[in-house]
């Protein structure tokens, strides 16, 4: 057991999905899942085990920001042993051309956190996704006539920002969509050796100010779910 998860050894698999909502991981064992079980429920942050077209696949809920994430990332990687961890998160559109439900593939994770400014002091980082992984989820989407976009990112520290205009600075780079997790996600995995990969589905626009509901972003988001079953 780990301080955060109370998985004994050999229940989680080395392959893992990673939603920040502890729900959207029950929805996912409950649905995906063949034989699945509850391996940790503490602070409600619910982790499942199962197996997925005979494959062992863990589904662990990170919580929303990077802090909370890389408490969950750094125990699932040291503690037990996990090689692949892929996000299947939700962001808000930066570009016009991003619509409600669309996917996204993270190929890199800008980010407004000091996560990595503070160890490489004030230098930048670039944190990036595995090329194994991204390959995969590309040929997937290829194969099954899935559109998508893949770029660049931006993970917040901040879902609430006083200047309603603040994306456009990052739009104007060409970054997708904001997220809060998969900059932490990409710089853990580097440093421990682990693939990871960050799958979204657009939920909300900060062009349009289209959004979702909260359960479609509970239950939903199929796609994204499929893909990222369907690669690790």
């Amino acid at each position: 057991m780990s301080s955060h998860l109370n998985a004994k050894k050999g229940e989680v698999a080395d392959a893992v999905l990673l939603p920040g909502d502890p729900l959207r991981a029950k929805w996912i064992a409950e649905t995906y899942l063949k034989d699945s079980f509850c391996y940790s429920e503490v602070r409600g942050m619910l982790g499942f085990t199962g197996t997925y077209n005979g494959k062992r696949v863990s589904v662990q809920g990170s919580g929303m920001g990077i802090p909370s994430a890389l408490i969950y990332i750094h125990e699932l990687i040291e503690d037990y042993g996990v090689k692949k961890i892929v996000r299947v998160g939700t962001a808000g559109s930066y570009q016009r051309q991003l619509h409600i439900r669309d996917l996204v593939l993270a190929m890199a994770a800008s980010t407004s956190s000091s996560i990595n400014a503070v160890p490489f002091d004030q230098q930048s980082f670039a944190p990036t996704a595995d090329y194994e992984l991204f390959r995969k989820a590309v040929g997937y989407a290829e194969a099954n006539d899935i559109s998508f976009k893949a770029g660049n990112v931006l993970s917040e520290d901040k879902f609430y920002n006083e200047d309603p205009d603040r994306y456009k600075l990052w739009a104007a780079y060409g970054v997708l969509c904001a997220e809060m997790e998969s900059a932490g996600l990409y710089t853990i995995a580097a440093k421990k050796g682990a693939k990871a990969l960050s799958i979204l589905t657009i939920s909300d626009s900060k062009v349009t100010g289209e959004h979702c509901t909260h359960e479609e972003r509970e239950n939903d988001f199929e796609l994204m779910v499929r893909m990222a079953l369907n690669i690790i």
